[in-house]
């Protein structure tokens, strides 16, 4: 399980709780973020990831952990056995970041991962692993304060932000951006994808660019 912007991974432990109800033995890989270039965290992410002693190992990531994980797999190769599932992350670029960077008292906020990690793409999913994406739709969160979001979105992060082409499996549910680590629903259809390589009520497979406004 991998953390997001400013957080440590203890507030991935109740739906890490809920994961090892479901059969899976969650462990917790920290990063940095505001100190540390992407690139960096996802190499020490393939070198945690490498030293577990499991058959099969699946990764959870929330937010900007999403983007260190498709660093990681644009850079290192995993079992193909692995499923990779992403919560709220902004795999085509953050529009609260781009604020936020775009003003001087507001960027040191993103660290030392400003502006690229956050602000631009993710790279590309090549499709060698099931990959999941869980978006919210509840709007309560940064982009309240600071601006940025289009559409809908999780408070912070817009739902348009999170399809990521290729994915096998997508899906939206009436949660915010730190909400969705509480949800029990989230945490079904996550113990769901880890189980099966799909959602339970998912939309399918993200196919190109999305073109919700």
């Amino acid at each position: 399980m991998v953390h997001g912007l400013w957080m440590t991974g203890m507030e991935l432990h109740w739906l890490g709780n809920r994961l090892a109800e479901c059969g899976f033995q969650p462990r917790y890989f920290h990063y940095p973020s505001l100190t540390q270039e992407v690139h960096q965290s996802a190499r020490q992410l393939h070198d945690f990831v490498s030293r577990l002693e499991f058959e099969q190992v699946h990764l959870l990531a929330h937010s900007m952990g999403g983007v260190v994980a498709l660093n990681m797999f644009d850079r290192h190769e995993l079992p193909a056995s692995t499923r990779v599932l992403l919560l709220g992350t902004p795999v085509l670029g953050s529009g609260v970041a781009r604020v936020m960077a775009s003003h001087c008292w507001m960027r040191p906020f993103l660290g030392a991962i400003a502006p690229e990690a956050l602000t631009e793409a993710a790279p590309g999913w090549r499709g060698a692993h099931q990959l999941g994406v869980i978006a919210g739709t509840s709007p309560i969160g940064l982009g309240r304060l600071v601006g940025g979001v289009e559409g809908a979105s999780d408070g912070t992060v817009a739902v348009a932000e999170t399809r990521l082409p290729g994915a096998s499996d997508f899906l939206a549910l009436k949660v915010n951006h730190m909400g969705m680590l509480l949800s029990a629903q989230v945490a079904a259809e996550s113990c769901f994808f880890l189980h099966y390589g799909h959602f339970d009520k998912g939309e399918g497979a993200v196919s190109g660019a999305s073109t919700e406004c």
